[in-house]
C-alpha cells in the first residue's frame, strides 16, 4: 500500500500537469499572426437606422477606431429613428450623444439626413442641429456616394469590450 500511494501521487501530478498543458495552449490551431499593415485611402458611408439610439455610442467608437487606420472621408447617413437624438428640442436628453457627433464633424465625419425620415418623424430642418446637413433621400445619398467610390458600411456595430469574460468571467480582473 506504501508503493502504491506514491505511484498514485506521481500519476496525478502528471495527469495534472498534461491538463495543465493542454488548457494552456487551448487550441491545437497554434497562435494567431499578426500583420499590421497599411490601408490606401478609402472613402466610406455608413448607412445609420437604429431604433436603439444608444447604438450611436457604438457607432462613434465604431468610426474613431476606423479613422485611426483608414485614411479617406466618412459620411453618416441618418434615416432612422436615430434622428431624434439630431433635435434641438432633445439635446438635453441626448447631450451626450449629441456631443459624440457633434465632435466626430469637428474630426470631419460628414452627416447628412433623410429629408424623407425627418418629415416623417414630424421635424423640419430648423430643428436640427447644425452640423447636419439635410439631404433627399437616404438611400438615394448611399446610392450616390457609391456611384462616387466610397465603400458602404452597415454598421450595425455590438461592443466587443470585455466579451472575452462572457464565456471565462473567472479571467475578468477584479476591479
Amino acid at each position: 500500500m506504501k508503493t502504491f500511494r506514491p505511484i498514485a501521487l506521481v500519476a496525478a501530478c502528471l495527469f495534472s500537469a498534461s491538463v495543465f498543458a493542454a488548457t494552456n495552449d487551448m487550441s491545437p490551431y497554434g497562435t494567431a499572426k499578426t500583420d499590421m499593415h497599411t490601408y490606401k485611402t478609402i472613402n466610406r458611408v455608413y448607412d445609420v437606422n437604429y431604433s436603439d439610439v444608444q447604438n450611436l455610442n457604438n457607432l462613434a467608437n465604431f468610426i474613431n477606431n476606423v479613422n485611426k487606420v483608414v485614411p479617406g472621408k466618412s459620411v453618416v447617413v441618418l434615416h432612422g429613428p436615430e434622428i431624434r437624438v439630431f433635435a434641438k428640442e432633445n439635446h438635453e436628453k441626448y447631450e451626450g450623444l449629441v456631443k459624440k457627433m457633434a465632435d466626430l464633424a469637428k474630426d470631419g465625419v460628414d452627416f447628412r439626413m433623410c429629408n424623407n425620415a425627418m418629415h416623417a418623424a414630424g421635424f423640419e430642418a430648423k430643428d436640427v442641429v447644425g452640423f447636419v446637413t439635410i439631404i433627399p433621400a437616404g438611400f438615394a445619398e448611399i446610392i450616390d456616394l457609391e456611384s462616387k467610390g466610397y465603400q458602404p458600411i452597415n454598421p450595425f456595430v455590438t461592443a466587443v469590450k470585455d466579451s472575452r469574460y462572457l464565456d471565462h468571467p473567472e479571467l475578468k480582473p477584479a476591479k
